[in-house]
């Protein structure tokens, strides 16, 4: 059987047990080049109906995928992708070459966090590594990695891909380990391994409102600006707009001066999560607005 009809039959085969797939060349990437220019953004064929957007183009329907290869006659095999669906795939590629152990790197991992590695689905890759395949919680979102977790783990997540097994790449097959059992499951990823796949949430920081001086003029600025600082979610540009506008008239006026509302405002609304540049552009507009 050639390289192609070989792909093909293993994509259908996998598309019946409910995973997206679309081909890839022997270099074992995405077969269809993009049909869109360099700085196009499109995110699939079910955005713009043409293939060539690599696992954006991954299908179970099996006139989907046979159309795909009809275009990728020169494909060798299939990506499988992840990090899509109810059940989101999470692979766990596990490389070793270059005196790096990938396998050994988890099960220390696994020795010092407490958890156990399911035999899951496994498929050994022709330079000797494995990619594990889990499943995700819906809706969770994996990113992808290279050595991040550990050296030697790369983690295929949301818009990535694993090779699929019986696919043939330049220096060999990608195929079922045979701890495998007849019926492969691909089980639920260990909670533990998957808090180590997601980096934890950048660190958010709240900017002090300046300590500002009482005047008999300020006190009309201080009522603004607490304005702001109580804002709500969802409210904070609108209020923002509203006092910038109220303090603008007083400027315009000559009862406030201009670098002093514009400090305060915009710092009292940094302080309730506002961006220091959306900030600044709803003060000046309203300073238009008012004339001042």
């Amino acid at each position: 059987m050639n390289n192609w009809q070989n792909a093909l039959d293993n994509a259908l085969q996998a598309a019946e047990r409910g995973f997206g797939v679309f081909p890839l060349s022997r270099n074992k990437v995405p077969a269809i080049p993009s049909p869109h220019d360099k700085d196009h953004r499109c995110s699939g064929l079910h955005e713009c109906g043409a293939f060539g957007h690599g696992v954006g183009d991954a299908s179970t329907c099996p006139d989907i995928i046979r159309m795909g290869f009809e275009q990728a006659r020169h494909a060798a095999g299939y990506g499988v992708a992840c990090g899509a669906g109810p059940l989101p795939l999470i692979g766990i590629d596990l490389d070793r070459k270059n005196g790096v152990d990938g396998v050994e790197q988890l099960l220390q991992l696994a020795a010092k966090h407490g958890f156990t590695i399911p035999q899951t689905v496994t498929v050994c890759t022709p330079s000797g590594g494995l990619h594990l395949w889990f499943t995700g919680p819906a809706g969770t979102s994996v990113p992808n990695s290279a050595s991040r977790v550990a050296p030697g783990i790369d983690v295929r997540g949301t818009r990535g891909y694993l090779v699929g097994p019986g696919s043939r790449g330049r220096t060999g097959e990608y195929v079922i380990h045979h701890i495998t059992t007849t019926e492969p499951t691909v089980h639920p990823i260990p909670e533990q391994l998957l808090q180590l796949l997601i980096p934890p949430p950048a660190p958010t920081f709240r900017q002090p409102l300046p300590r500002r001086v009482a005047s008999p003029r300020g006190s009309v600025l201080d009522g603004l600006v607490n304005f702001v600082a109580t804002s709500a979610q969802g409210a904070r540009n609108d209020r923002l707009f509203w006092a910038a506008c109220r303090a603008w008239e007083h400027v315009r006026n000559e009862h406030l001066a201009a670098d002093e509302v514009e400090g305060a405002l915009i710092s009292a609304a940094v302080g309730v999560g506002l961006g220091e540049r959306a900030a600044e552009n709803t003060v000046s507009s309203a300073r238009k607005k008012v004339g001042a």
